[in-house]
């Protein structure tokens, strides 16, 4: 078996003598094309040789290679048998480019690796700035230190279950540093989303009386980490619509209109591929027909969602950081799959699905007509949805502190539990003085140190 040329993506080597120059290869090819496999074992043209491999053969290619390519990359390493030959594959992808080998910056041109020189280098980092994917690798206001130990323990862990992450947690900085999430004690965007206090992240889900976006019987409101909304956003809607249920010998299975994997694939697509910099929220609609799972992130131009689902199109990645980041703990399965994984899902549970394309975003719709889904004999509990929701429980509490006495922006958030600024003024006193539940004290100066929050209340006993 031959296995061809090597490539701007593909390289080959005959020993692990040549360890030195496949890290060379591994970042020229990450700063080509952001991803690339290796192989020790294989001649030049592509034949078949082996070499001798033990545990340290291994663990000596891993650790060369995290102690010098940086930013650091967490490549899969694995023995493979190519006529009955041990070789040994690598399979890297990194998309923090610049990334340097042994401190020199290269880039792949062919199946060559050539040293930039400092005005390439320069040309290179500020073409890189202007494409997408740049705003996940700003940094953040929000410290390391605010990231929850647990949740990353967690997330650490599940990566290993996985086989995508190797290392076992140290401590919260050290972590995050190898994830490349961080600027010294700061979180970069796609770090913070992920992990930190952030004011990017809102999610909107409401349930609708109809099929139309008029009158609702529940919305709600959150905020919080991609990981804590997507959770949230797949309990609220499976909360939301019909499930079966259907008796087996030895237990009852409960089966919901819309399938459970389906579902998640498209709240994780809708926060992958987001873009973050709008300062739009996402947002899951449950009509009486149909669900509804937005994402302010508008699809490739030139491109529509069969070229994807059918596999002709390379993936395109809006924030490769942060889809790096959930792929490592398998909440993103493989990139450039979602869409397919959302058909293949829905086509064996028999759901009526549709992907729309707007010009502010993109919208999976997973329809709920008794066409998709046989109810006969189903358990059918009632849901009952709650009056007063936690976005509605907050804006009381602000109107009736404000009915006692001015209260200043510190004042509210601390008794309302909120510690992030910028989002409890945009999504709390803002949209409360544009309605009129609240007024300034200092109106002619928004800002002034001095200011204070008043609720009106009229003769009729009305609060405003």
């Amino acid at each position: 078996m031959n296995l061809g040329h090597e490539t701007e993506t593909l390289e080959f080597k005959k020993t692990t003598g040549e360890l030195k120059e496949g890290v060379v290869s591994i970042a020229a090819i990450l700063n080509k094309h952001q991803k690339g496999e290796l192989y020790f074992g294989i001649k030049p043209d592509g034949t078949p040789i082996g070499q001798q491999i033990s545990e340290k053969t291994l663990r000596d290619i891993s650790q060369e290679i995290a102690n010098h390519i940086e930013p650091r990359i967490y490549p899969e390493i694995a023995v493979v048998h190519i006529d009955d030959k041990d070789c040994i594959h690598v399979s890297f992808e990194g998309h923090n480019t610049p990334y340097f080998a042994y401190n020199v910056a290269r880039i792949r041109v062919a199946d060559e690796d050539k040293v930039m020189s400092q005005q390439e280098l320069t040309d290179y980092i500020m073409e890189r700035q202007s494409s997408e994917g740049v705003w996940e690798r700003k940094v953040s206001e929000c410290l390391t230190s605010s990231v929850d130990e647990n949740s990353l323990k967690e997330y650490i862990h599940r990566g290993q279950e996985f086989g995508r992450i190797s290392f076992d947690y140290s401590d919260r900085d050290t972590v995050l540093g190898k994830l490349s999430l961080t600027a010294g004690s700061y979180l970069l965007n796609a770090g913070m989303v992920l992990f930190g206090e952030t004011p990017y992240n809102d999610l909107q889900m409401a349930v609708f009386a109809g099929t139309e976006r008029l009158t609702f019987l529940d919305i709600q409101r959150e905020h919080g980490t991609i990981f804590e909304l997507v959770d949230r956003a797949e309990k609220y809607i499976f909360k939301n619509i019909r499930w079966r249920v259907e008796f087996g010998s030895l237990q009852r299975k409960e089966i919901p209109e819309i399938p459970v994997d389906a579902v998640r694939e498209a709240l994780i697509n809708s926060f992958c591929h987001k873009e973050y910099g709008t300062g739009q929220n996402n947002e899951v609609s449950i009509y009486k027909d149909r669900v509804e799972i937005y994402n302010p992130g508008t699809f490739p131009a030139g491109y529509e969602p069969e070229d994807f689902i059918s596999g002709r199109e390379r993936p395109i990645r809006r924030n490769p950081l942060i889809a790096q980041t959930l792929y490592y703990s398998k909440n993103v399965e493989s990139f450039g799959t979602g869409l397919k994984r959302i058909a293949d899902a829905c086509d064996a549970a028999g759901c009526k699905y549709k992907f729309e394309v707007l010009k502010s975003g993109f919208v999976v719709v997973f329809y709920r007509s008794d066409e998709n889904f046989d109810t006969t004999g189903t358990d059918t509990t009632p849901v009952t949805i709650p009056v007063n929701t936690p976005d509605k429980d907050i804006r009381s509490k602000i109107v009736s502190l404000c009915l006692n006495a001015p209260q200043t922006r510190e004042q509210l958030m601390q008794a309302c539990g909120m510690k992030n600024k910028a989002h409890f003024l945009k999504a709390y006193l803002k949209p409360m003085l544009e309605t009129g539940e609240l007024q300034l004290t200092v109106p002619d100066k928004p800002n002034s140190r001095n200011q204070k929050y008043i609720a009106v209340r009229h003769t009729t006993g009305e609060v405003r």
